[in-house]
């Protein structure tokens, strides 16, 4: 027997969407961003090159987040 799918009606922003969507688009978004930037910065260790990635990724996670929260604010009513 499969397993239920549970459902659910929100009112106002769905916050479980505005969570899936910045996470994926952050990734979509965020990888490409953080490997072409990087081409222009000097990044001699793996330590530099964690520190850049954390430093854009979550500039790129944060701006991503207001974005997809925006977007389901405005859309909630209808």
């Amino acid at each position: 027997m499969p397993h239920r799918v549970e459902r659910t009606d929100p009112d106002g922003v769905d916050f479980g969407w505005v969570m899936q969507v910045t996470f994926v688009a952050t990734i979509v978004v965020g990888a490409p961003l953080v490997a072409a930037l990087s081409t222009t910065t000097t990044l001699p260790t793996w330590g530099a090159r964690a520190a850049f990635a954390v430093r854009v990724g979550a500039a790129v996670w944060f701006v991503t987040a207001l974005l997809a929260y925006a977007y389901a604010r405005r859309n909630a009513d209808s």
